[in-house]
């Protein structure tokens, strides 16, 4: 197996299985684990470019205005869908958490229509229309919006937006998010450590080496997508990224007893027909193109 695969499948099996990992913190103020989680993803990054003496992009990325900027954006969107994250899972919302990243992709889908003049082909607009209904289902019968979804599902397709037209890699750009914000995460810590409130160093080093292990969790997935979404195709990038939300999915259900009705199967089976439909239309339609290439003719 390519092992572009390998690292794909290791970062969306990472990120399906931090819910176990958020519960053991469960304890923890979501401000706390948040700010936590940016101050040591920082300390790593920064012993990785120095493992690796890959500093070289620094200076003239800290002269351009327009990327200094850009990295101030994607970080603070990516500060409010960890937070968002890190509140639901405690607050017992794991399969609504997996909602919002099932229901990423066709958002990321609708911003490229926005912002980026991409056209959909019918099959397309066919997913995109059932995940709507879905989602307007889903707010009918609870009587409101599924926010926590709605919220992780945009803020990560505008943070992925923000990435895909920024200069700087995964390592480079993580690096500037978090050091944009880890002043003020850092700020928080100190704060909570002299209030007395705060959980690092306090005595329990389980929870110590769990607060730490924020950054570890941070990174490696991080890196991992980054090498794999080098080695594979786009579309196998595609497939692999609903591992994370199903597994997010099944521990909400069957590890953690979270109540799933049938009114919720229905939306869900109308989100996972959106992304069966979408995802069937892109492999048949990449197979198109590749056999219309070999031959030398247009695509119908």
């Amino acid at each position: 197996m390519n092992k572009g695969y390998l690292y794909g499948i290791g970062a969306y099996l990472i990120w399906g299985f931090l819910p176990i990992y958020w519960k053991a913190l469960h304890d923890i103020p979501a401000i706390e684990s948040l700010s936590s989680r940016i101050v040591w993803s920082l300390v790593l990054i920064f012993l990785l470019l120095a493992v690796r003496q890959h500093w070289r992009w620094l200076p003239p990325a800290l002269k351009n205005r327009r990327v200094m900027l850009t990295f101030l954006l994607s970080g603070s969107i990516l500060a409010l869908n960890w937070g968002t994250y890190i509140w639901a899972v405690n607050a017992n919302h794991v399969i609504e958490t997996s909602l919002g990243y099932f229901i990423n992709p066709l958002v990321s889908v609708m911003l490229g229509v926005w912002f980026l003049q991409e056209k959909l082909r019918r099959g397309q607009w066919t997913a995109v229309a059932i995940a709507t209904l879905g989602v307007l289902y889903l707010t009918l019968i609870h009587g409101s919006l599924p926010w926590i979804a709605l919220t992780l599902a945009i803020t990560f397709a505008i943070y992925g937006y923000l990435r895909k037209t920024a200069p700087l890699g995964a390592l480079e750009g993580l690096t500037l998010e978090t050091a944009w914000l880890f002043l003020p995460a850092l700020a928080v810590l100190l704060y909570l450590q002299q209030q007395g409130q705060g959980h690092l160093a306090q005595g329990n080093w389980q929870l110590t080496l769990l607060l730490m292990g924020t950054g570890l969790i941070t990174a490696v997935p991080l890196l991992w997508f980054s090498t794999a979404a080098r080695l594979i195709p786009l579309s196998s990038i595609g497939l692999l990224q609903y591992i994370a939300p199903t597994c997010q999915f099944l521990i909400g259900v069957f590890l953690y007893d979270e109540p799933f009705t049938i009114a919720q199967m229905v939306g869900f089976c109308c989100i996972w027909l959106a992304l069966l439909i979408y995802t069937a239309e892109s492999i048949n339609y990449n197979r198109r193109l590749r056999l219309a290439r070999a031959a030398g003719s247009p695509i119908g």
